[in-house]
């Protein structure tokens, strides 16, 4: 048996610098393996959900919306965060439901993906959805402006290779295409 106990690090104190809508920031001192102390500032993220909807013609939804941090239109998978003591998979019916109008009538838990492990401790669950049906009913955020597309799966990982699908959670999704159960 192994142990990583060599290369724990502890908390001796923790301080919030930043509380905003969604984010948190935090700044610890930790105490190394080697006995030494150093400060590990990262973001606290309520974690999120990522759906990948699979039509009856066997493409998935992909939706196209503009990302203010980095100031441009990306192409991703439908995705949302979780709100507090919301169940996982009711956010993804929520996301899916609320993003592009439809709802799925099977769902199935794929995998868990920790997209920023060296800043933020958000997770993004994995989610997909067979049996679609649009409902015609978009409920977008009030702020939320976007436009859900198709893409087959082939398609989808030429994007990922052209560059035009660069956001992490999607291609995190999309490697699991490659699993016969997702």
């Amino acid at each position: 048996m192994t142990t990583e106990a060599h290369l724990i690090e502890s908390m001796v104190a923790t301080e919030r610098v930043f509380e905003g809508v969604l984010l948190k920031v935090n700044r610890d001192e930790v105490r190394l393996p080697n006995g030494k102390s150093s400060i590990r500032e990262y973001i606290s993220h309520p974690g999120a959900v990522v759906v990948m909807a699979f039509l009856e013609n066997g493409n998935l939804l992909f939706e196209r919306q503009f990302r203010y941090p980095l100031r441009q239109v990306f192409l991703e998978l439908p995705a949302g965060k979780i709100d507090p003591g919301e169940d996982t998979l009711a956010t993804a019916q929520r996301e899916l439901l609320e993003e592009t109008g439809y709802v799925a009538s099977a769902w199935r838990y794929v995998g868990l993906i920790h997209p920023c492990i060296g800043y933020s401790d958000e997770r993004i669950e994995i989610f997909s959805a067979h049996g679609l049906r649009h409902t015609g009913n978009r409920q977008l955020d009030e702020n939320e402006f976007l436009d859900v597309v198709e893409l087959s799966p082939v398609a989808a990982r030429d994007a990922v290779w052209r560059g035009d699908i660069t956001d992490g959670k999607t291609i995190a999704a999309l490697y699991w295409l490659e699993r016969p159960t997702a």
